[in-house]
Order: structure tokens, then sequence, then C-alpha cells
């Protein structure tokens, strides 16, 4: 059956508001910004990691501005900024959002929120970046249990949709993590040229499909081949690394859970696969409109582009967008090494990803087979 998967590839303009009064866009001072926020009320934060009560915290002991850090998925915090704006009662003055296309629709196009990328920092930021500001990249990256292999066993990944891994790859289920099909329409719009390369690599002869694209190709042969579908990542990592698993599993995982090797489990990191060892998702740095601690808020914006302010993250392999900033050497994936061969997501495309979300889990859905 072939699946019309229409790609919009209309980009969302940036929607600017809240001008600090602490500097002019050409003239940035950080003292002056620093300064400004010492007179500002406290700010809150919200992040759909832990971590960001740890860096909330430093962040105040550093600067002497009071910030809270507050846990929330991604829906959650969509719906307080949502609600906070309608009601003009601003509580969430800044919010790191792992869901680039639903907050460019839901809050940066409906003017909710602003993007702000400090201008000291914009050389070291990749232009693609800046509009609207990515902050952090988080890897998910092929694994594979090193008690079972001394190396990866997959070096390409349409070898998944191969009888050999029939029902022997962990993931996600991309019904119900929107950020999988982001990835299935990142990789359509902007690298489906790769994915026919890798056809042709692994079976000597072009690809030729009824599907809308090289990719949705491999999507309908990846979900025809039964996948071990898990509601979490935690879940995926067990069928992978732990340390007495008898079936041999392969799949996707965020490097985060490579810090679980420390207490047995035996994930090892997927490299040299056509034609990407893993992809990443990005955390837009947003700031609402109505803050009352606009100089504050870009002043946290800007520590968490800092070596110093991603450092909790980083330890987990989360990867900030100032390329002046390096992983940490004792990160246990090894993901600083093979960064090249991690798909890079595409912002100035997050609405046609937003809009194609349902069109790939129909596909998925209406393809797979347990």
């Amino acid at each position: 059956m072939k699946h019309s998967l229409t790609r919009h590839l209309v980009t969302l303009p940036l929607l600017l508001g809240g001008v600090s009064s602490a500097m002019a866009a050409d003239s940035f001072d950080l003292q002056q910004l620093i300064h400004a926020a010492q007179q500002e009320a406290p700010i809150t934060v919200y992040d759909s990691t832990g971590k960001i009560l740890k860096q909330a915290k430093a962040f105040s002991e550093k600067y002497g501005v009071k910030a809270v850090g507050i846990k929330a998925k991604a829906p959650q915090i969509l719906e307080i900024i949502s609600r906070e704006a309608q009601a003009g009662n601003v509580q969430a003055d800044v919010a790191f959002l792992a869901d680039a296309p639903a907050g460019t629709q839901q809050l940066l196009a409906k003017g909710y929120v602003y993007s702000w990328t400090p201008a000291d920092l914009k050389s070291s930021i990749d232009a693609s970046y800046q509009d609207p500001l990515t902050v952090v990249l988080a890897p998910n990256v092929w694994a594979y249990n090193t008690a079972q292999y001394s190396e990866c066993p997959i070096t390409n990944i349409w070898q998944l949709t191969e009888p050999k891994w029939r029902g022997k790859v962990a993931m996600q289920d991309p019904l119900s993590k929107p950020s999988y099909t982001d990835w299935f329409n990142q990789m359509a719009t902007h690298y489906d040229k790769e994915v026919a390369l890798a056809y042709q690599q692994e079976f000597g002869k072009p690809l030729q499909t009824d599907e809308s694209s090289a990719t949705a190709a491999f999507v309908q042969a990846l979900a025809e081949n039964g996948p071990l579908l898990t509601h979490s990542d935690s879940d995926a990592a067990q069928a992978i690394g732990a340390p007495d698993v008898k079936e041999s599993f392969v799949g996707l995982i965020s490097t985060a859970k490579f810090r679980d090797n420390k207490d047995g489990m035996k994930l090892g990191l997927c490299h040299g696969v056509k034609p990407f060892s893993g992809w990443s998702y990005p955390s837009l740095g947003l700031i609402a409109k109505g803050t009352h601690s606009p100089n504050s808020a870009k002043l946290f914006i800007h520590y968490m582009l800092t070596s110093e302010g991603i450092a909790p993250q980083a330890v987990d392999g989360k990867m900030s967008t100032n390329n002046q900033v390096d992983l940490p050497k004792n990160e246990p994936s090894g993901i600083a090494n093979y960064r090249k061969e991690i798909m890079g997501y595409q912002t100035s495309t997050a609405q046609s990803d937003w809009q194609t979300r349902q069109d790939w889990q129909d596909l998925w859905n209406l393809s797979y087979h347990k």
C-alpha cells in the first residue's frame, strides 16, 4: 500500500519579543545583564529532566538571582505555558522544551513565548540552532549488548529489516513517542538520499518502492519486522543491555542510559552504522512573553549555553549547541567520538514534523506486525 506523506516545508519565522532593557542586540554586556537580573523577582524554569533542579540551584548561587527548577513532561509544560498566557498570569518564566514541533506551533506561533540567542555566543552556535534557539541536543543511538557481542552486530539500518532481526529490535513505540515520527520526517525531508544509498550499499541494488520516499520504505519494512516496542527508554535499554538477557537485541536508546553500565548493564554504542549511528532531538530554550523578570530569564538561557550550566546534563551525553562546550571525558556512552555520525535535527522544518506526525503514525500502525 502506498502512503502519501505530504511535507509542508514552511519555515516558521522567529517571533521576537521581550527585548531586554539591559542591552541592545548589538551591544551585549553580560555584566550589565547580571546586574539587571539581580534587581528582578525570582524565576521559575521548566524542563523535562530532573537535572533542572540542580542547574537552577547552581545558577542561583553563581549569580545571586533566584531560580526554581521544576521537572515536567513536555505536554505538561505546553499546557502550563499556554494556560498562563491565555489567563495573563505568567508564572513560568523559562522553558526548555524537548518537543520542537509542538513548541514552534503551540507556543511560538501563538506568541506565548519568544526565543533569544545571546549575542556573545552566536558565533559559537550554528545558525540552524538560533531560530528558534536550540540549547541542547539529546542523542538516541543504536546500541547492543557487549556481553554478547565483541562489537556492534549491525553496520547498516537496513539490516534491521531482515529476518535475522525479526522481533529483536527494541525501541519506544512511535505511536506514543512523537520524537520518533519527527525522526522519520526529518530523515525523509533532509536525508532521504542517504537512506536510499544505505539500501544500495547493503543489498547491491537501487531501492525500488511504491512508498513516497526511501525513508517511508524503511519505516514500513522495520515495522513489518515486528520490533519490540516499549513504553520507556529504560525498558528498551533493559531489553538490550541486561547482563542476563537471553535474546540478542539491538535497539535505539538515549545516551543517558549508558550511565547504568556502572550498575552492571552491558550497553555498547554502535558506530559506523550507515547512514547514521543515531539521531538527536532538540530542546528549545523559550522565554515567556509575560515574564516579569526578562533579564533573569535571559541570563538563565545564557548560563545553560555554558560548560558550567549544561554540565549536569552533559554527563548523560546531552550535547550543547555551543560548539565551544565539550562533553566530559568520563561520559559513559562515548558519543563525543562519533558526534558526526548522529543525524542532526533541523528546526527549520519543525512545522512539517508537526503536520505529518499522524501520517507517519498511520504508516507505522498499518505496517506493524508482532
